[in-house]
């Protein structure tokens, strides 16, 4: 039996959540030394400017492809009133704005040349009757262990250091999706700090508007969120699974994967990750919400369809141990499961590595051909260090009306994320993904932003874009709050 695959291995091929929490433009005339002073004098918080002995490391992103960018100032924010004081001081000093929940931006527009908010101090998690109140700086492994210990749960990613913020912003695909919906369909309000300074509650019935533009709309265009209430789910004893097959069969793997995954009750979820790195592999994962025996009996009807697994993963766990192993941490306590340091959203153990990628998405809204099979399987067998990873979707994702959250992909069988690494990785995404083009058209996931996508707007939001415009121009006529890809 292979054993689960560590922290390492998944972050070689990319985790659900990377986030677009947003960032600005390039600083016109900066602030004074004085105004700087009575910014950090103002926040209960911590303001770490250049110079500072933490700076090189507040500044940084998950990704070290964006090392170079140096902002003005980092605002570690501890209060809602933290923020609006933020967000005054931009807007009094024309100083750009970035917003930084987990920092997991995939275009690095969770910082900038100017002042980067960072909501990871507000981060407390609280449930009761059914109801969770999660700060938005939380962290993933950490709201699944807080949640889990109630025996609840909410359906999100499994990146560990993703902020919940940012995921739930852009919609949040997750291994739970296919029974619960996207981690926005169960956010049941926001608060959200909006360019006037304002504290805002948003939900059906209050400001319904940004709340409807909260659910997918993606993160940095609209305010900053500082806290969401999530409704969530009870726990249960669930199965992981890994199933490997030679390289030989990955087309046929492919075509019968996506048959099958969209098929399935809506307690399996599955990804299948088609990857070079030393060598190929062809490995289909997931969770199912119930015994090994019940998942066993579908996986089989996926193996008949393939051949003979080269090796299997499959394990009864808990929900909590289930998170941990999709994470990639299972041989990690839930504080080693982060990245390790002194500053808010770090801990002194914490055993994380960063990860420097380059990626891009479709959605894909129809199977595959054989031909376009065949063409998936050769772009990734090409030389590079690079996976395609496929998450199913369906299920309750799909039984919300594309208009009713601004998160549109609801017809989409799965996602597709083109991940790769080191020398020439840039080069292999751009023409993996412009070669699958013709199969899988113009869609695309706001969490996985893609600064050289065109035609971006109609990509991410498909007809809810024109909505997201007026919601924007109603609550930011100033722009205080810009990405280059900004609604």
């Amino acid at each position: 039996m292979r054993p689960a695959p560590d922290r390492r291995t998944f972050l070689r091929i990319g985790g659900m959540a990377a986030l677009t929490l947003g960032a600005g433009m390039p600083a016109a005339a900066g602030p004074s030394r004085s105004d700087w002073n009575a910014l950090a004098e103002g926040l209960d918080g911590r303001l770490i400017r250049p110079g500072d002995t933490s700076y090189d490391t507040a500044r940084r992103l998950f990704n070290p492809s964006f090392d170079g960018v140096r902002p003005a100032g980092v605002a570690y924010c501890a209060t809602p009133s933290d923020v609006a004081e933020c967000v005054g001081f931009a807007r009094r000093t024309n100083v750009p704005l970035a917003v930084r929940s987990g920092g997991h931006s995939y275009a690095g527009w969770s910082t900038g040349t100017g002042l980067v908010i960072d909501v990871s101090p507000m981060n407390k998690i609280i449930h009761a009757s059914g109801r969770a109140t999660v700060g938005a700086g939380a962290k993933l492994v950490d709201v699944y262990e807080k949640l889990g210990a109630s025996g609840v749960s909410i359906p999100a990613g499994t990146c560990p250091t993703v902020g919940v913020s940012g995921l739930a912003l852009g919609g949040g695909i997750g291994v739970v999706s296919r029974k619960y919906g996207l981690t926005c369909d169960v956010m049941e309000s926001v608060q959200i700090v909006t360019a006037d300074g304002r504290l805002l509650t948003c939900d059906a019935d209050h400001n319904a508007d940004l709340y409807w533009a909260s659910r997918g709309g993606g993160g940095g265009n609209l305010g900053v969120a500082v806290s969401f209430g999530f409704r969530t789910h009870r726990t249960r004893e669930v199965t992981v699974f890994f199933l490997h097959w030679p390289w030989a069969r990955a087309a046929k793997a492919l075509r019968a994967w996506q048959a099958w995954a969209p098929s399935t009750p809506d307690e399996l979820w599955s990804t299948m990750h088609l990857s070079r790195d030393g060598g190929t592999d062809v490995q289909i994962g997931g969770l199912y919400l119930g015994g090994r025996a019940d998942c066993e009996r579908l996986l089989d009807r996926l193996a008949d369809r393939i051949g003979a697994v080269s090796s299997s993963y499959v394990r009864q766990t808990s929900y909590r141990q289930a998170m941990m192993i999709m994470a990639g941490c299972s041989t990690l306590s839930v504080s080693q499961c982060h990245q390790g340091g002194s500053l808010p959203g770090q801990t002194r153990d914490g055993r994380l590595p960063r990860d420097n990628f380059t990626a891009k998405s479709h959605m894909a809204y129809r199977p595959l051909s054989e031909a376009g099979a065949r063409a998936l399987v050769a772009e990734v067998a090409r030389p590079g260090s690079h996976t395609v990873l496929l998450d199913a979707l369906g299920g309750a994702v799909g039984r919300v009306r594309p208009e009713a959250t601004a998160f549109p992909h609801r017809a989409a069988l799965y996602s597709v994320q083109y991940y790769a690494h080191r020398t020439g990785a840039a080069t292999w995404a751009r023409t993996a993904h412009a070669a699958m083009r013709p199969h899988f058209g113009d869609h695309a996931y706001v969490n996985y932003v893609d600064a050289e996508l065109g035609g971006w707007r109609s990509a991410y939001y498909g007809a809810n874009a024109g909505r997201l415009a007026r919601v924007k121009a109603a609550h930011d006529p100033g722009r205080l709050f810009r990405l280059p890809q900004g609604i």
